[in-house]
């Protein structure tokens, strides 16, 4: 389907291509970019994109796509650092990699860390395998924009039975001085019977519009265990999409935490294949919106083979005009018998102009398994509001104490101490402030 707009964005984006750093590379590129021109950027009668407008948002925001070239003045990340974690810290400033302004401290023989185009150089063989496996790009075209376009990212490799106790943090740092156009991508391997923390936090500076495009590709093997957390803090203009996309191998763990907060428009699009047996996956989000904030979150699991268990829980706060989405798929293969999936939704509106468009979805083609799925829409019990204020706490704080006892089972299934507290403080900071 060719989509018309009213700007020619698809040929404005493939103008900004950056070099390929190998023939594989160069080759993913081009076909990415061929897809993307001839199916286009979604529109508001694409059914996945209907309650997220990125790209009438993307012709009314820029006047021009092209990747940021802005010389990188940042000379702190500081004030974007969490207290007391000790580990590796990886810092993209628009897209580019500031090697002064990061810290790697593990052993590189336990894990590999460096720029994604340093990796394509010096472990193509191994990235090339792990980079866009099974054409992934076609199944969203922000991750075809990004496939053809990014300019940069990161690679990990965690070694063989290994637990890598510093955890990885990549700080993506978007300066929208002026606008800018950023695309991203991480490609990461767990091996077999290892463990390791991946961190991301977005944040843009700045009062122009912010285009930011990531894709993560991450393969757990067997019996390894992948904590993953991602932070979405972008204040201002920021147009964010995401692309997670996880493969799991027999016996392994995959635990997952989302918080969004801020940003004009954020999409998620998490997908999990559960490709092995005995695996146990748990995937957790969080989003509290105020102002004219729109959060899309859109989910996949896949149980692919039998035996595995999965557990999604997602909930969300809206105040002012903000939106939420929340679109949850589980899939169960008739060869996945035995499998335990389920998923719920749950939201508090604040306000008589939030809304939330939630809906989630079982397609099931086994017969021995045990799955559930739901969704709850409501506001805050009054008579609990009420009580609270009857023993002296006032309205505002009393409100917040609530959104926080809502919020609580979300953050308890953080495992690190350390980031437990940070998220904590995180987030009763932004329920005592803005609710």
């Amino acid at each position: 389907m060719n989509v018309a707009t009213k700007r020619d964005l698809v040929s404005e984006l493939a103008a900004s291509r950056t070099r390929s750093y190998s023939p594989a590379d160069q080759a993913l590129r081009e076909d990415a970019l061929t897809y993307l021109k001839n199916t286009g950027l979604p529109i508001s009668k694409t059914e996945e994109y209907r309650f997220a407008p990125v790209t009438r948002i993307l012709e009314k925001n820029f006047d021009s796509l092209t990747l940021s070239s802005q010389v990188n003045t940042v000379v702190s990340v500081n004030e974007f650092l969490i207290e007391g974690l000790k580990g590796n810290i990886i810092v993209f400033v628009n897209g580019s990699y500031a090697p002064a302004l990061s810290k790697i401290v593990s052993n590189p023989d336990q894990i590999i860390i460096k720029p994604l185009s340093k990796a394509l150089v010096e472990n193509e063989e191994v990235v090339s395998a792990l980079l866009n496996q099974k054409e992934d790009y076609k199944k969203d075209p922000f991750s075809a924009v990004n496939t053809g376009l990014w300019s940069e990212g990161l690679f990990f490799h965690v070694a063989k039975h290994t637990e890598v106790k510093e955890p990885v943090y990549l700080l993506s740092l978007n300066d929208a001085s002026s606008a800018v156009s950023v695309h991203t991508r991480i490609v990461g391997w767990v091996e077999e019977g290892s463990e390791v923390t991946l961190i991301e936090r977005f944040e843009t500076t700045g009062h122009e519009a912010a285009f930011h495009t990531q894709v993560e590709e991450i393969s757990v093997a067997k019996e390894a265990v992948l904590n993953y957390y991602k932070i979405q803090n972008d204040p201002g203009k920021s147009i964010q999409v995401c692309n997670t996309l996880i493969h799991q191998s027999d016996h392994s763990h995959v635990n997952t935490f989302t918080l969004t907060m801020n940003g004009e428009v954020v999409r998620n699009n998490f997908s999990i294949a559960i490709d092995g047996e005995h695996c146990e996956s748990h995937f957790h989000g969080l989003y509290l919106l105020t102002g004219n904030t729109l959060a899309d979150n859109h989910t996949v699991v896949d149980h692919i083979k039998p035996n595995s268990f999965s557990n999604e829980l997602y909930k969300g706060v809206m105040d002012g005009h903000s939106k939420g989405v929340f679109n949850g798929k589980i899939y169960v293969r008739p060869q996945a018998q035995m499998t335990n999936a389920f998923q719920s939704n749950r939201n508090v509106l604040l306000s008589e102009t939030s809304t939330i468009n939630t809906k989630p979805q079982l397609e099931i083609w086994a017969d021995d398994v045990k799955c559930s799925h739901g969704c709850t829409t409501g506001q805050l019990d009054e008579e609990a509001l009420f009580y609270l204020q009857s023993r002296g706490i006032n309205k505002d704080s009393a409100r917040a104490m609530l959104l926080y006892a809502f919020a609580s089972d979300v953050i308890a299934t953080i495992k690190d101490e350390t980031l437990k507290t940070y998220f904590d403080q995180l987030i009763a900071e932004r329920l005592h402030k803005n609710f």
